[in-house]
């Protein structure tokens, strides 16, 4: 029998279970992320649908901000939280000692979406509980559901990452507030994009009109498959993705 050592790293498909698994617990034991991606899109469902502040236009106001909020949840945690978490992991030297590992660049970007999805199924779950309670009446495909908050969620990691990747730790705080911000008003969350005049030609394209939209338009009946929004997201997924793939620096 040979016992000789066999030094190498492990499968690829190992290494991102494991860095995905990491990811996963460290998302769930950050306080300040726990109030980005579950508190604050909680309490804007139930004070948007309980209170009259902007004129929706739908018959049940909850049917009209249960899945913009559900949309503000994938921004908040593959987005922003990533984003802020990833750029003070640059910073601090985590990743330059990631980048002397076996682990491939790709597989740190696949390990940290594959982590936001499973927060995400726990935020979803939240907050279609809170709605239901509310007396949302959701109806649609589930499949295609499921298939506009994956897409979404790949275009919004590849654009947290992609300005993680880039920025200095300070910036990338900065900058993914402030679009957290313009995107949660400008982006169909919570006031309808038909308030901004011909500016909304534009803002539909941005991911959180796309992907609250499409949301939207299945959860209410309006679509089978919201086709356009599906490309939105997906061209935002490919051109972010790829962008963070090459341009990602480690330190």
């Amino acid at each position: 029998m040979d016992l000789s050592p066999a030094p190498g790293g492990a499968p690829v498909a190992r290494m991102v279970r494991a860095q995905a698994s990491l990811e996963t617990r460290m998302l769930l034991r950050n306080g300040e992320q726990l109030l980005l991606t579950v508190i604050i899109p909680t309490v804007l469902l139930v004070l948007f649908a309980k209170v009259d502040v902007v004129e929706v236009g739908a018959d049940k106001r909850i049917d009209f901000f249960a899945p913009g909020i559900l949309a503000l949840a994938v921004m908040s945690t593959a987005f922003t939280g990533q984003a802020i978490a990833t750029g003070f992991e640059r910073r601090y030297g985590v990743l330059k000692r990631l980048a002397v590992s076996p682990l491939p660049r790709w597989g740190l970007l696949v390990g940290k979406t594959l982590s936001v999805l499973v927060v995400e199924l726990l935020q979803v779950g939240l907050l279609a509980g809170v709605a239901f309670a509310l007396g949302w009446s959701a109806h649609g495909n589930v499949a295609v559901v499921l298939l506009l908050l994956v897409v979404g969620t790949a275009a919004f990691s590849g654009l947290g990452l992609l300005m993680a990747g880039t920025l200095r730790a300070e910036a990338t705080l900065a900058a993914a507030n402030l679009v957290y911000v313009l995107l949660l008003v400008g982006g169909g969350v919570i006031v309808p994009l038909s308030k901004f005049g011909e500016a909304r030609h534009v803002l539909r394209f941005t991911p959180t009109a796309a992907l609250s939209g499409g949301l939207r338009d299945v959860l209410t009946g309006a679509a089978g498959v919201p086709w356009a929004d599906l490309a939105v997201l997906a061209g935002w997924a490919v051109v972010s993705i790829a962008a963070a793939a090459r341009l990602f620096r480690w330190e």
